[in-house]
């Protein structure tokens, strides 16, 4: 391969948790600002400093799963909840749509594991109950998360990671996640020849995963730097 090519890989379940705090309240609600945010952030690694060449993209792969849309019943009041009608459910699903939109961009989709779907309680919840300062009688629906796992999101990531690596269709890999499933793929792609680059958006990762890939760079706006710009509350 005679230019440098670069596929970035994005676990969309990260990102999205992620928007939040990189990106503040207005863009982590609106999917069509997500969907440009999420663009600007991947061609950005295209341009690694002043004077090196722009790399060619050869495409944004965008892993995800489709909302909960199915009912289900709170765990205190029993009322009856309708997920495709959530902010949720409505955010995610229009984010796709946004995505499917972009230039050079694919959408690869898992599923939700409804089988083994819970309602938890939120791990603020369970510290004030372990501590003693909330009682079992105060706590309601708003207290518990729905808890479901996403299924084959790093499966597909992991394929597709193998498939550029071993066909040689890029030079280098960008993927945007924070946590070390990622490991054996970076292993596998890394012995191809493949310069690997994590993109963990700011979120700290383990010491010992810098030693599994070529490269750490965040591209979008450092929320550390955005925090220490916010005015000053008036006392």
């Amino acid at each position: 391969m005679s230019h440098n090519t670069t596929a970035i890989l994005i676990d969309g379940g990260f990102f999205v948790r992620r928007l939040r705090a990189v990106y503040g309240n207005k863009i982590a609600t609106d999917p069509d600002l997500a969907a440009e945010k999420m663009h600007e952030m991947a061609t950005a690694h295209l341009y690694s400093g002043k004077n090196s060449p722009r790399s060619e993209l050869y495409r944004i792969l965008f892993y995800d799963c489709q909302p909960a849309t199915h009912r289900a019943h709170l765990p205190i009041s029993k009322k009856s909840i309708d997920f495709s009608k959530t902010d949720t459910a409505k955010f995610r699903l229009a984010l796709h749509q946004a995505i499917l939109k972009k230039r050079k961009v694919a959408l690869r989709l898992g599923y939700l594991d409804r089988q083994n779907a819970s309602w938890k309680l939120k791990p603020d919840t369970l510290k004030e109950l372990i501590s003693g300062t909330r009682e079992w009688s105060s706590i309601t629906d708003d207290d518990f998360v729905y808890e479901t796992r996403q299924k084959q999101i790093d499966m597909k990531i992991g394929l597709d990671i193998s498939t550029l690596t071993e066909r040689r269709l890029v030079n280098q890999i960008v993927l945007v996640s924070g946590d070390s499933d990622f490991v054996p793929a970076a292993k596998m792609a890394r012995r191809g020849g493949i310069d690997f680059v994590l993109d963990p958006m700011w979120h700290n990762i383990r010491p010992d995963l810098h030693e599994h890939i070529d490269g750490l760079r965040s591209t979008s706006p450092d929320p550390r730097k955005t925090a220490d710009k916010k005015p000053a509350k008036k006392a």
